[in-house]
Parts: structure tokens; C-alpha cells; sequence
């Protein structure tokens, strides 16, 4: 969900190697709380979208893509290990994408990179790859050790032939930086004067191998799990704050963000991405490591459907029972990977804007609710709704807990989602 945003038209080239996805995924065992090891974890990620529609909105780099230009990109990841690789997307590129270098550091201030920390990625031996259209990528293991919650830098450089409109994630609350050339092994800032962005491009997703981590938790939802309304630049998401917590309570598991703003369980839409049921399957189960995943998706369907379609696809009106159907979808997915899945209660929204706030639209939102906190169809419910809801009006935001929109909890919100939701995560808890 992005309601925030509007509900309207929302040198030489290297030697290259074409590189095919490469997994590494070990699920846990079905109906048990997440646990034990793996030899990948995925430790930070990005949702992938269609590039930029309309065009420039919201503003991009996606659209026009990139050509012998070199972006740097920061992010947190969320648990340590002694070996990292990173994985690049042209999930939803036009044609293949031509990376011809790529390098790794810990981050300074701004664009720049602490000195002495940058290393060279490396795809099947190559210091270049080209990615085909529809394909992800995994770089070469790198021994690089890193803390859990450390900044780590990473710089593409992109050929001169140019991207095209390339895949992205719109909504990264995070700096991202271009320059002109090949900048990978610059660690000053001062090349990558070109601009700034908001998005992460092309970069989904940061693993880590070693014995800090004991899997990946994936929070996959729209723009409230993406972090909309909470403090850009500060990682106060509520996965960012999952992720802290997990590891004051000592536990291990890395926690990745997979919500996207605007997305919907059950119809795509060409700037908020595909729908939740087929997206679930890469953005989640795909992910190394993953032993758990929670679940906050379906007020876009509710508050969208119906409504004039504005340039980014048609809502359809929805009834509590495709809802719950689409859940059910996700369930299943779950269980047959032997994921351990987490429901959580759709959050109030009165007040909101686009149209989402009337009677019958909010009589849904509850339907749907009571069938997650009863029918025992998840493994835990996380009651998200009882946490963030005013007492005084429940179909409200508590005014301390909202960002000032009626629908996207601020930073002290994004907490309260944390406290709530970690309890069902960590093994002999419940």
C-alpha cells in the first residue's frame, strides 16, 4: 500500500557472464516455530516492481535506467556472518542487464565509503555478469565478516550501452547515489554528484554464511511493512525495529522486508507491483534461509477496489471472502515450503484518503479480521489491529501511533508493530 504517495499515475565494456538464479533456501519444519541453521541467509532485501509507470512517478531512476554510470546504494543488514554475497534483480527489466563491475563496503558518510573496506564482487569468476530479462543473479561468496545492523555500501556500474527501464523497489526511505563512469572503487562521496534518489535499483537483496544467524524472518506486505510514514534514513520500519529486538532477545534470525507501497493480494497494478499471490513466491519462499514469514497485506484490495482506475490498474471490489481465499493462497505456499507463517490484523484506516474510509469498507476490514484471529488457519496470529487501534474509536489510529495520514503508523508505531509481532517468532515462545 502507498496511499501517502497519490492513487493516481502513480568506457569499454568487461567481459561478462550470464548469470541463472541460484538458490539456497532451506525451509523450516512445517508447524514449528522458526529455528536452527542454514548455509545462506538472506540478511537485508528489497521487493522488486515494474519499472516507473507513468514514467518519472514516483520520481525515479527506473524509467530511464542507466547508461556507463555507476550508482551506490546503502542499506542495514539485519544479522552478521563471516561471508556475504549480494543478489541483483532484472526481474522486470526490458532486455538483458549488463553490470561490467560491482564492489562491497562498509558505509561512511553520505555516498562515501569507509576507506580500505571496499571489495570486488565477482559473478561465476567474472568481475562483470549480464543478467537476462525476467532472471536474478547471486554474486561469488565473498569473505567479508559483518556486524548485525552494520551499513554496508554497494556500487554498480552499468554499461554504456545502457539499462533501459530496469527493475527497482520505489519506496527505499534510503539515499541512493549516481555518478558518472566506473566509480566502484572511489570511497569518497565527492564522484557522486549526479543525484539522489529514494529507490534502491537493480540491488534485492544482502546474504550472509557463518554462525551469527539461524535463518531469515520475511515481512511481506504493502506500504505500511515498506515503512511508509516512519523517519527516512533512520531504518525505523517496523522490520528494521523486528529486527532489533530479535536481537536484544539474543535471537539470530535476520529479518528481510518484502512489502511494497501499494501492492495488493489479488490484482497487479503497473506501479505498485505484482499482486501479493504470485509475488509471495519469490519475494518470500525464494529467499535463502527463510524459516518465517508475516503476513500484513489486503487493505489496498478493501480501500482501492472499486475506485476509478487513475493510470495504475484496476481494484477490483473485493468481498472478505476473496480476501480470506488470498490468505488461504499464501498459507498454502507457506506449508509446502515448511515455513512457519505469521498473520497479522489488518490496521485501521479511518480518516484515510482515496477513498478507502467508508462504513461498508471497513465492516470488510473487520470480516477479514476475525477470520485471522479464529480460524487457526496461520501458525500465530499478530493482533496488529488491537495494538495500533484508539481505544476511544477502533476503527482509528491511536493519534500517538499515526504518521498524520489515518493510515501509516509513525516511528512509535513501527515500534509497537515490532514489540507485537516478535514474541511469535522466536522459538519456546508461544
Amino acid at each position: 500500500m502507498r496511499l501517502a504517495i497519490r492513487h493516481i499515475p502513480v568506457a569499454s565494456v568487461a567481459v561478462v557472464t550470464t548469470v541463472a538464479l541460484a538458490l539456497t533456501s532451506a525451509p523450516a519444519t512445517a508447524g514449528q516455530p522458526p529455528g536452527g541453521g542454514g548455509a545462506w541467509s538472506a540478511a537485508w532485501g528489497a521487493a522488486h516492481q515494474y519499472p516507473g509507470v507513468p514514467e518519472g512517478w514516483p520520481p525515479n531512476w527506473s524509467s530511464g535506467g542507466f547508461a556507463d554510470e555507476s550508482v551506490r546504494q546503502v542499506l542495514r543488514v539485519s544479522s552478521g556472518g563471516s561471508r556475504v554475497r549480494v543478489r541483483l534483480s532484472n526481474r522486470y527489466g526490458v532486455k538483458p542487464l549488463v553490470v561490467t563491475a560491482a564492489t562491497v563496503g562498509r558505509a561512511g558518510e553520505g555516498a562515501a565509503v569507509r576507506p580500505g573496506t571496499v571489495r570486488a564482487l565477482r559473478f561465476q569468476g567474472s568481475g562483470g555478469l549480464t543478467v537476462p530479462a525476467g532472471r536474478d543473479a547471486v554474486s561469488d561468496m565473498l569473505v567479508l565478516p559483518v556486524r548485525p545492523l552494520e551499513r554496508l555500501t554497494v556500487t554498480l556500474h552499468f554499461a554504456p550501452g545502457g539499462t533501459g527501464p530496469l527493475s527497482y523497489h520505489s519506496e527505499g526511505l534510503a539515499t541512493s547515489y549516481r555518478a558518472a563512469g566506473d566509480r566502484t572503487g572511489d570511497t569518497s562521496g565527492q564522484p557522486f554528484a549526479g543525484g539522489t534518489s529514494d529507490a534502491y535499483y537493480t540491488l534485492s537483496g544482502v546474504e550472509v554464511a557463518g554462525p551469527r544467524t539461524d535463518g531469515t524472518v520475511v515481512a511481506f506486505g504493502d506500504s505500511i511493512t515498506d515503512g511508509a510514514g516512519s523517519t527516512p534514513g533512520a531504518d525505523n520500519r517496523y522490520p528494521d525495529q523486528l529486527a532489533e529486538r530479535l536481537r536484544a532477545a539474543r535471537s539470530r534470525l535476520a529479518v528481510v522486508n518484502a512489502g511494497i507501497s501499494g501492492n495488493r493480494l489479488l490484482s497487479d497494478s503497473s506501479c505498485f507491483g505484482e499482486k501479493g499471490t504470485v509475488r509471495f513466491r519469490h519475494d518470500v519462499l525464494d529467499r535463502p534461509g527463510v524459516r518465517a514469514a508475516v503476513v500484513l497485506i489486503g487493505i489496498n484490495d478493501i480501500g482501492a477496489g472499486g475506485e476509478p482506475d487513475t493510470g495504475c490498474g484496476p481494484a477490483p471490489r473485493v468481498t472478505a471472502r476473496d480476501i480470506i481465499n488470498g490468505h488461504r493462497t499464501l498459507i498454502r505456499m507457506a506449508r509446502e515450503r515448511g515455513v512457519w507463517i505469521v498473520g497479522a490484523t489488518l490496521t485501521p484506516f479511518k480518516g484515510a484518503p482515496y477513498g478507502y474510509d467508508t462504513g461498508a469498507k471497513q465492516e470488510l476490514r473487520q470480516e477479514v479480521n476475525d477470520w485471522i484471529r479464529t480460524s487457526g488457519a496461520y501458525d500465530a496470529v499478530a493482533d496488529l489491529d488491537r495494538t495500533l487501534r484508539d481505544p476511544a474509536a477502533p476503527d482509528r489510529l491511536l493519534p500517538a501511533y499515526d504518521s498524520g495520514d489515518r493510515i501509516h503508523p509513525n516511528d512509535a508505531g513501527m515500534d509497537a508493530m515490532a514489540r507485537t509481532v516478535r514474541p511469535h517468532l522466536t522459538a519456546g515462545s508461544r
